[in-house]
This record gives C-alpha cells, sequence and structure tokens, in this order.
C-alpha cells in the first residue's frame, strides 16, 4: 500500500473502512475469499483495485493491493506462483532511499 500514490492510498482506504467484526456478513458484491499458499485470504473490490487481506488478533493485516484485470491478480488470485522479485526489492536497504529520491527529482 505504501508503494501506491498517497492520493490514491486515501481512495482506496475510504472504501476500505470496516471493523474486523464485520467480516462475519460479507457483501458478496465486494467481498471474496482467495486461497494462497494454504493460507486464506479476503479480497476486497475498491475501485480498479483488489485489497487482499486477513484478520488477525491484531486487527486486519493488508497482503496485496492489486489492480484489477492484470496478470499480477491473476496469478495471485489463482495461486499461481508470482514473480517474488519485488519483495525481495522491497526488503533491500536501499531500495526504498532509490524510490524517495527519483520521485523528488520527478
Amino acid at each position: 500500500m505504501a508503494a501506491l500514490p498517497k492520493e490514491l492510498q486515501l481512495d482506496l482506504l475510504t472504501e476500505f473502512q470496516f471493523l474486523p467484526e464485520d467480516l462475519e456478513n460479507l457483501d458478496t458484491s465486494r467481498f471474496g475469499e482467495v486461497r494462497r499458499h494454504g493460507q486464506q485470504l479476503l479480497r476486497c473490490r475498491a475501485r480498479d483495485y483488489r485489497i487482499y487481506f486477513e484478520k488477525n488478533p491484531d486487527g486486519i493485516l493488508v497482503h496485496r493491493v492489486l489492480h484489477k484485470n492484470t496478470i499480477r491478480d491473476f496469478l495471485f488470485r489463482s495461486n499461481l506462483p508470482m514473480d517474488e522479485e519485488d519483495e525481495q526489492l522491497g526488503g533491500a536497504g536501499g531500495f526504498w532511499q532509490l524510490i524517495d529520491e527519483a520521485g523528488k527529482k520527478s
């Protein structure tokens, strides 16, 4: 979520407002279930994005935010292997500094 522009984050969060208790009675027009690596995740449709998350003891944990109708969204929903390069890059210390610097130059 942090990789998205701030304005888009706010737009998506306005549609992603609910409490963990609300997950007991899901609106099937907006929510779905996905199994990924033996784990059951919930999917929320928010504008042109899909937010994949789960309920945990601390509240709600967001796993992915993917644009609808993309190959990455299809691979994630289908439980097919995804390129883990994004996660490896995100874990590298200098990666986010490079992103920040590029944003400042724009």
